[in-house]
């Protein structure tokens, strides 16, 4: 008798790619079948991820699970390879969480809703491939297919300058990904054995030349998706001209990437160029998080100003990421998750406030908690996420990174005081600038030029249960934390154990390297 195991990641990855395909077949003019049809696929595929996840995966476990491999194209060497673990599997939680959200907070789109539906369908489908390839070319293929919808979606259904930011996050992201393609043919084809296989990449014993030359091309292709500063610039254009429903999985879920792929790849598989690096990302990390918050300041766009909040805070995952320390590392993953639930509410409210108020510049806005009750208690309650307020997400996370670092034993005394004295300037910048984005948009008079929308001004009842599903989680890892940290705990301490471990025989080298160089100076001449 054979033993038949249900194929639950393929499952998952396939069935929004599949069901997509059926939606120019359903009978539907206005979009409304179209739109429940979505909505409802999206739910049974987090249903069945829930439901898979929570049977058959072992939180004890570091090593990837519900692995399947399947060849694809031998002529390429390209395998349907995929497995999660501790580092993929809250990721994929989130994408799906965040995608069926985005789908409902889609409920008004009126402008071909077949297309953005499939698009929407293919996205999270791509989201899924990108956070369970165990196959590096198959990783590449699920990171080039997730570019093209976004591009059309902020294309057709943005705004006024949709087209420059389409064009410009396809090019900055597309030419990025290149070296990924370019590190991972030099990391295959390295050695005795062609493979493709992250597990067995991972056990190759590269040069240093070589480990450092493909990680500065995952570097590159990470840093844009991320975004690290300088290759941020596409992101503030993006979340500017995007729907709400689109920046959601875009802050939510896309940049997530970036740092899931950091880890994943450079930190993983290419630990002692790490340690060569990981000074650099640090520093990098806190220009981010000051940078970000500054840039914030300057900004009278909602969206933008969000938009370099979000380069802020992701500053945090990268200098978690150099800390070399399990805590550290802990605190990177838990960062990712956290601001992914808390900037896709604060881009869907934003997006609520504009169907109002036909505008995203907040001089032109004011007085709004007297007309939106809700919607005020809903984004001041986002934007104190956002800012750290003790007893959120937000709060656990960036102490967690803090604390990370303090703890580190790989950086001096004078590198770690400097680079927690600047991220503690970017912390004490954050609450500033959110508190008046909320004192501009919603106290004092209201401008008697803005153009209210005619519907219903306070957030309906789908819009609080939009943001109540977000808040729920942010609330509850900020009072728990074990909520979020159970199911990665392992994983990151493996992935530090291991670098530490590099990062060790490396200094043991260099001391017996020394131990040495005295040995030969002292010894006497023998004749």
């Amino acid at each position: 008798m054979v033993n038949f195991e249900f194929p639950w990641l393929t499952a998952i990855i396939l069935t929004p790619l599949l069901a997509s395909l059926a939606i120019p077949l359903i009978p539907d003019k206005e979009g409304k079948t179209v739109r429940w049809y979505a909505l409802g696929v999206g739910l049974l595929n987090f249903a069945l991820t829930i439901y898979a996840f929570s049977n058959n995966y072992s939180y004890s476990n570091p090593g990837f699970q519900l692995t399947e491999t399947y060849a694809w194209v031998p002529q390429l060497g390209l395998n349907w390879s995929v497995g999660i673990d501790g580092l993929s599997m809250p990721l994929m939680v989130l994408s799906g969480l965040i995608t069926v959200l985005a789908l409902l907070a889609s409920w008004n789109v009126k402008q071909k809703p077949r297309l953005f539906y499939f698009l929407m369908l293919v996205l999270y489908s791509a989201q899924m491939g990108v956070f369970a390839a165990q196959d590096l070319l198959l990783f590449f293929f699920m990171w080039e297919l997730e570019l093209v919808p976004v591009y059309i979606l902020i294309s057709i259904w943005g705004g006024k300058k949709r087209l420059y930011a389409a064009t410009k996050f396809i090019l900055y992201t597309a030419l990025a990904s290149i070296f990924i393609l370019v590190a991972a043919l030099a990391m295959a084809f390295y050695g005795d054995t062609v493979t493709f296989d992250m597990t067995q990449l991972g056990m190759k014993e590269f040069p240093l030349a070589l480990e450092v030359l493909a990680y500065a091309g995952f570097l590159i292709a990470f840093g844009v998706k991320l975004p690290i500063f300088p290759l941020h610039t596409w992101l503030p254009d993006a979340h500017s001209e995007a729907s709400a429903p689109v920046s959601m999985i875009l802050a939510g879920v896309l940049l997530k990437m970036g740092g899931y792929g950091l880890i994943r790849m450079n930190v993983e598989m290419l630990p002692h160029a790490h340690i060569q690096f990981a000074p650099l990302l640090a520093i990098l990390g806190a220009i981010n998080v000051v940078y970000g918050a500054f840039t914030a300041f300057g900004q009278t766009n909602l969206k933008r100003r969000l938009a370099s909040s979000s380069i802020s805070h992701m500053g945090f995952v990268l200098i978690g990421i150099a800390s070399f320390t399990e805590l550290g590392m802990n605190g990177a993953v838990l960062q990712m998750v956290s601001h992914g639930l808390i900037a896709a509410a604060l881009f869907f409210l934003c997006g609520s406030a504009y169907e109002r108020t036909h505008t995203l510049m907040m001089d032109e806005m004011g007085g709004l908690a007297k007309e939106m009750p809700k919607t005020f208690a809903l984004f001041t309650a986002a934007s104190m996420a956002s800012l750290a307020l003790p007893g959120m997400s937000g709060f656990v996370a960036e102490l967690t990174v803090f604390l990370g670092v303090a703890n580190s034993d790989a950086y001096s005394t004078v590198f770690k005081t400097g680079l927690i004295f600047l991220t503690a300037v970017g912390l004490i910048l954050t609450p500033i600038y959110l508190l008046s984005m909320l004192r501009v948009v919603f106290y004092g008079n209201k401008n008697p030029e803005l153009n209210l929308g005619k519907f219903q001004l306070d957030a309906k009842p789908r819009e609080v249960f939009i943001t109540a599903c977000l808040l729920l989680p942010i609330i509850g890892i900020g009072l728990y934390p074990k909520l979020a940290t159970t199911t990665y705990d392992v994983k990151t301490v493996e992935v530090a154990t291991k670098v530490r471990s590099a990062l060790t025989a490396i200094a043991q080298q260099n001391n017996s390297t020394e131990e040495l160089a005295s040995t030969v100076l002292v010894a006497p001449e023998i004749d």
